[in-house]
């Protein structure tokens, strides 16, 4: 769940870690039918499977129960259903995760990943599927910016929030490597409010805890705010047709409603889904 690799301009190759998670992949009973139609024709690495690499940051992707689950999961099972493949998932490490799609190791890779142009520089990123917005986790609500000043504030590594709150609070912010152990800091009172990405807050706080999670207005103090990330699917660069079957889904489920029945179903708010214009964060 460290996000701390959504920043970086160059991703190192983690081959033994790759390979290592590769020989455990999971593999998904197969459910295609001798006499399925895909709905587009496109390659992946293994004839009749999509290679799916699985990365722990709920509620987007995750294990539950010695199985992927998650809004990205559930995104990719429909893909590969109406295209006719088996779904093989890899479970891997976050930092494993785009080098393995580099290195044509699984075709992509699910887990709430930020479009930056230093990625799309690696690897192809899909349209925009959902909004990463900014939450905030304390006793009282907060529904300002400001209002984090005077209190002891902890956040998550790599966001794109980070380094404005930095600025606006100074010694009183405090970075994590990952959302547990922002969690538990909160839970002790070792911290006031927590600010984590909204659905992973939801999903760590859920309703009935002491805590309430809130999103707030928009802010130039943070301009994770006013602009907040877009999320994709990082995908093998030269597969364009791979790429154009996904943004065709994701189109078509967005202006269904499916998309929004999706991220609703694990605990993600229907306003994510409105990305606006596709930007890749430079």
């Amino acid at each position: 769940m460290n996000k701390a690799t959504r920043n970086l301009s160059v991703a190192v190759l983690a081959l033994g870690l790759a390979a290592s998670a590769t020989a455990c992949s999971r593999n998904a009973e197969s459910t295609v039918s001798s006499d399925c139609k895909p709905q587009n024709q496109f390659s992946t690495i293994e004839k009749g499977k999509l290679t799916v690499g699985i990365t722990e940051i709920p509620p987007y992707s995750y294990t539950k129960d010695g199985k992927p689950a998650g809004a990205d999961v559930d995104l990719v099972k429909e893909f590969a259903s109406a295209n006719c493949l088996e779904l093989k998932t890899v479970p891997l490490a976050y930092s494993a995760a785009v080098p393995s799609v580099q290195n044509k190791r699984i075709d992509l890779t699910v887990g709430d990943w930020y479009r930056t142009a230093a990625r799309n520089e690696i690897v192809n990123l899909t349209a925009p599927i959902y909004l990463d917005e900014f939450g905030v986790i304390s006793a009282d609500g907060i529904t300002n910016v400001s209002d984090l000043k005077g209190k002891n504030v902890g956040t998550v590594d790599g966001y794109l929030w980070v380094n404005d709150l930095r600025t606006m609070l100074g010694g009183q912010l405090k970075v994590y490597p990952s959302s547990v152990e922002l969690k538990q800091d909160l839970e002790s009172g070792r911290i006031d409010v927590g600010v984590d990405a909204y659905g992973t807050a939801l999903y760590n706080f859920p309703e009935g805890s002491k805590f309430k999670v809130t999103t707030v207005r928009p802010d130039p103090q943070v301009q994770a705010t006013v602009e907040p990330a877009q999320t994709g699917f990082p995908y093998t660069k030269d597969n364009a047709d791979l790429g154009k079957a996904l943004d065709a889904t994701i189109e078509e489920k967005r202006k269904s409603g499916d998309l929004v029945k999706i991220l609703e179903a694990n605990g993600l708010p229907a306003s994510s889904a409105e990305v606006g214009e596709p930007r890749l964060i430079p």
